[in-house]
């Protein structure tokens, strides 16, 4: 089985559980780009990842960044400025990205805005017929993940996670090798996130700055008084906008453990952890043990997130390692992989996109740059076939870590139905699967039957 035959399987069978009959195209039309034509995008958040997002399209062949989009119009003009100053070109600032979705002359949007507006974002674009790519996690809970697939049928547009070790070619090669039995019978993937997260400290609450629109930032999210704790980078670690270090970097390694195991979401999921370093505004756990269990597939996977001092694991602070009964498999980051075969750990089969690091793991079929050429790739063709990282990825690989997360809050362990995509006979837990949208950013039910927003 090659790459591609082994991606699609596992799509095949990771997004049947808990889909219902796709909807026929809406009257929006399907473009279909030639090789010559123009594509016009937007980046919707510039703070942080959104400029990695702007480089990558500008190095695509007939792309044109055209709008920049942010609530924080202080960073909006900064980013105008280095726009300017690095390609000679103007680009056009808007702080609402409704605007931007009403503006014809765009094609695509990349979201890199904070994790709470990923689901609605890709929704409303989906249905102003804009193709999408956006920033992992897809979705800050589980319900509006399986919306976004919906939206991606239903209105027939390419979405693109961006999971850019998708993209990969060492990857997919280790991907194969566990197909071809390599390690033998894969059994069990362990995932790591060892990230040196330091104490953020207490800011308070303090007035709006000027330039930010801050109703336009809470969106979909309940509106909490402003804080530095919170705007920008920190709201990863508060509940209501962000999912911890396992739903930010780990959900490179929630995607890949399930890709590598060919497995969708479990039955069964435990959790525990904790804050044990710092008394900070954070309410995530700093440390967090998770453990999935597939009982019916008799495969396991481990995730683990650590926060500070610790140590490595066959060299390895962030990435996989997939465990069979004839030797071992280490994913390091995003873009090599290294074999140990049987009770010696003999070194096997090893492979490398180059060994890039930093701003450079950007560059590259395996970094965000070959990311996003696959998927121009498929903008151009309109085949969502071709995509690495298609839609349903960004709702699997989210929707694991919720579950953990949820299994982390309540305490104790919980069994849930991938094809319903509920939890059994656990109403508590069912309250945990979607939130409260605020009036005027509701998600919207495109077609998955029981668990309704509120």
């Amino acid at each position: 089985m090659n790459n591609e035959s082994t991606r699609r399987s596992f799509i095949k069978k990771t997004a049947i559980a808990g889909s219902v009959a796709m909807v026929a195209p809406t009257i929006i039309p399907s473009s279909v780009f030639g090789a010559n034509d123009r594509i016009n995008a937007a980046v919707l958040g510039v703070n942080g990842r959104g400029k990695s997002h702007i480089a990558s399209f500008m190095n695509q062949k007939n792309v044109q960044v055209t709008t920049l989009c942010d609530p924080d119009m202080n960073i909006l003009r900064e980013r105008q400025k280095s726009f300017k100053d690095k390609y000679s070109k103007d680009v056009a600032l808007e702080q609402d990205l409704r605007r931007v979705y009403d503006n014809k002359d765009i094609d695509v949007v990349s979201i890199a805005s904070p994790n709470h507006w990923h689901a609605l974002s890709t929704i409303w674009a989906c249905q102003a017929g804009k193709d999408v790519y956006v920033e992992k996690p897809g979705s800050h809970n589980i319900w509006e993940g399986r919306q976004m697939v919906e939206a991606a049928h239903k209105y027939d547009r390419i979405v693109q996670h961006g999971v850019q070790l998708r993209s990969s070619p060492a990857v997919q090669e280790a991907i194969q090798l566990m197909r071809d039995g390599y390690i033998g019978r894969v059994y069990m993937a362990r995932g790591i996130v060892f990230r040196w997260r330091p104490s953020i400290g207490d800011h308070g609450t303090s007035p709006v700055p000027e330039g930010i629109d801050y109703d336009l930032w809470t969106g979909p999210a309940q509106k909490k008084p402003f804080s530095k704790n919170l705007v920008h980078y920190n709201w990863h670690w508060n509940w209501d906008y962000g999912n911890g270090d396992v739903g930010n970097q780990g959900i490179h390694e929630t995607d890949l453990c399930m890709w590598g195991l060919d497995v969708g979401l479990p039955t069964k999921i435990t959790s525990m952890g904790g804050k044990f370093l710092w008394d900070d505004a954070k309410e995530v756990p700093e440390v967090l043990t998770s453990v999935y269990n597939y009982p019916e597939e008799n495969k396991i996977i481990q995730f683990e997130v650590r926060p500070w001092c610790t140590n490595r694991e066959d060299g390895v602070t962030v990435g996989n390692i997939f465990y069979g009964d004839k030797g071992y498999l280490v994913v390091d980051g995003y873009d090599k992989y290294s074999t140990f075969l049987g009770q010696d750990r003999k070194p096997g089969k090893s492979g490398s996109d180059g060994g890039k690091s930093g701003s450079e793991m950007d560059r590259g079929d395996g970094g965000t740059d070959g990311h996003f050429a696959n998927f121009i790739e498929a903008v151009r063709k309109h085949d969502k076939s071709i995509l690495n990282g298609p839609v349903e990825t960004a709702h699997l690989s989210s929707g694991l870590a919720h579950l953990g997360n949820i299994a982390y809050k309540l305490e104790r362990v919980l069994t849930f139905d991938p094809k319903s995509e509920t939890f059994v006979n656990d109403a508590e837990a069912d309250q945990m699967l979607t939130r409260n949208y605020r009036e005027g950013f509701e998600v919207p039910n495109l077609g998955q039957p029981g668990l309704r927003t509120t």
